[in-house]
């Protein structure tokens, strides 16, 4: 009996000197990100005693969310600025990754419909990073709202106005960012809205810096179901028109208000995307749209529903080829915005 409690006790000790070890690599991985921005978006280094405060010494009724991410608490620090802090949950090497992979990307981007990386805690048992608050929550949480007033808060232009949000953020990562960024996770989850209800994207965990001299990325396919584009998923090809088809998904969520993926649908259209090509193919597309944008809908705005819902359907083309860029999408969602707020359109 002797023995076998010693046998556990060395396995407890070895397994609590790992997690020691993996933790010491980290702050020593994430200190050395902070001190080599560049002069690049500068991120702070919070003490844990600054982090324990403005937590309420991590409150559970400040908990925001959780998950397999870890927890994010509501938190005010010492000069009234309202963050959310997230505390990563390290089990293995793939999560000290993903806290690193976003730590570095958010420290090397800066754009006002990506969500903002205030800093980081080193001082504690769990990595701890500091984001800028986003008031409203997520983009999915509206949408899907058994509160119809929380749906009609997002009008039609409201919708096509985060649409544009979105589309600008992840024309940024594409095109704009050194190295560019792929998102790989671009979801209506990941789409957070301020005061105002404009997005923002945050959700970095995925994320991959591209080659320019590389037409893809060979990676085992990860992200959401339903918005995982079917080359990448049989290709393991991962490009910027990856987040294009994705990012098609979350257009229809935006013109329909009904889940990426939703069992209650009959089985052929569990997925959204399939469901609104059989739709479209069926000239039934008005049928899809959310009836709380159709009750208050002109010409006009019907005009602006088929636009946006034929955008959609381009960036869901089964080969990426022929799926627009982002910045060809902005630029679209841009014309779309002008037509429907009536004003006039350049040549």
């Amino acid at each position: 009996m002797a023995l076998v409690v010693a046998i556990i006790g060395i396995l407890l000790y070895k397994r609590h000197m790992r997690i020691v070890e993996a933790q010491e690599h980290l702050r020593k991985e994430l200190e050395a990100i902070l001190n080599s921005n560049n002069g690049d978006k500068a991120a702070k280094v919070f003490t844990g005693k600054e982090i324990k405060k403005a937590t309420n010494n991590f409150s559970r009724d400040l908990i925001l969310g959780a998950g397999g991410y870890g927890e994010i608490y509501k938190g005010i620090l010492d000069d009234g600025t309202v963050v959310a802090v997230k505390c990563a949950k390290l089990g293995n090497t793939k999560g000290t990754d993903q806290v690193l992979n976003e730590v570095w990307i958010l420290c090397h981007v800066n754009h006002k419909s990506l969500v903002g990386l205030l800093g980081c805690c080193l001082e504690l048992e769990q990595p701890i990073m500091v984001y800028e608050f986003i008031e409203n929550g997520n983009l999915l949480d509206h949408l899907q709202s058994p509160n119809t007033s929380d749906r009609a808060q997002l009008s039609w232009n409201r919708r096509l106005q985060i649409a544009r949000d979105t589309a600008e953020g992840l024309a940024y990562l594409h095109f704009s960012a050194v190295p560019p960024i792929y998102h790989r996770d671009d979801k209506s989850s990941n789409i957070l809205l301020d005061v105002k209800l404009n997005g923002k994207v945050s959700d970095f965990r995925l994320s991959r810096l591209a080659h320019t001299d590389m037409s893809h990325i060979s990676t085992c396919a990860q992200g959401t179901l339903g918005y995982l584009d079917p080359e990448y998923y049989r290709n393991y090809q991962l490009t910027d028109k990856s987040d294009v088809y994705s990012f098609g998904v979350i257009l229809l969520e935006l013109l329909s208000s009904q889940k990426a993926i939703d069992f209650n649908r009959d089985s052929d259209d569990v997925n959204l995307a399939i469901y609104a090509k059989r739709m479209a193919d069926e000239e039934k597309i008005i049928d899809v749209i959310d009836p709380i944008l159709i009750e208050k809908a002109g010409p006009l705005e019907i005009d602006t529903m088929k636009a946006l819902r034929f955008l959609a359907l381009s960036c869901l083309e089964e080969r990426r080829q022929n799926r627009p860029s982002m910045k060809e999408i902005t630029e679209e969602i841009e014309y779309i915005i002008c037509i429907a707020s009536g004003k006039a359109v350049e040549n």
